[in-house]
């Protein structure tokens, strides 16, 4: 009696290789495993060409309809609690990066007003260059001041303004309304009551500028236990519709 053959015709070989034909070659029809492509993680998106009207710097955003924001983790504050410039990196949905975000406010001011301080945010694309600056003024978040409530202005190219996020006042749930340079409302943000990250996510409604419709997300995302209580680097992934303005979108982020 013969001995078996050392593989069932037609199925692969044990340990995934084919089985071979004639010749010693792999039999007609195989099919070897599908390679994924490996994004590599500091890895910048290229930059977008021939876009019309559009601001230098935010090319990019034409292109996506969705962003991961992830905040540095900064050993220094972790293990001592002192307060240090807050970075960040802006990556779209294949993790390749789009922006670079750093804070710029003296050591005093971090530490002293804590996170109502007043600050500077630059905002850097791959090319080292500042095409979007943030800036907060200093001014209370809570509801017992409605006349001193939190605003960022937007500009692009810097001392260029195109638009402002302001907090507007409310009792429970936290709300702001999203500003072109000439101060009409175009987008609302709304928050649940909780926002803290409780082993989930804290998300955030973008709506139209009447409050009908929603037409995006942000989501505080939860980051670990040790991560949550030893630091305070969040993370956040925002969603938004392919055919939103280019300068609405910059203000959402």
């Amino acid at each position: 009696m013969s001995a078996p053959p050392p593989y069932t015709p037609g199925f692969p070989q044990p340990g995934g290789y084919p089985p071979p034909g004639p010749g010693g070659y792999p039999q007609p029809g195989y099919v070897g495993p599908v390679q994924q492509p490996v994004v590599a993680q500091d890895q910048w998106m290229a930059i977008p060409r021939g876009i019309p009207n559009c601001p230098p710097g935010l090319e990019y955003l034409t292109m996506v309809d969705q962003l991961l924001v992830q905040q540095r983790v900064e050993l220094l504050e972790a293990f001592t609690g002192f307060e240090t410039n807050n970075k960040y990196v802006v990556k779209n949905s294949m993790g390749q990066k789009i922006y670079f975000a750093a804070e710029d406010t003296d050591c005093l001011t971090r530490n002293c007003c804590g996170p109502m301080r007043p600050f500077d945010m630059k905002i850097f694309d791959n090319g080292q260059n500042e095409v979007i600056h943030l800036y907060r003024p200093l001014a209370c978040s809570s509801c017992c001041c409605p006349c001193c409530l939190q605003s960022v202005e937007v500009s692009s190219p810097p001392g260029t303004l195109i638009g402002t996020v302001n907090q507007e006042w409310s009792i429970c749930a936290p709300s702001y309304a999203i500003r072109n340079a000439s101060g009409d409302t175009m987008l609302r943000i709304e928050g649940p009551i909780c926002t803290y990250s409780i082993c989930g996510d804290v998300e955030f409604q973008v709506l139209s500028a009447d409050g009908q419709t929603e037409v995006g997300k942000i989501s505080k995302q939860w980051s670990g236990l040790a991560k949550e209580a030893f630091t305070d680097a969040d993370n956040f992934g925002i969603t938004f519709p392919l055919d939103l303005d280019v300068r609405d979108r910059k203000s959402v982020v």
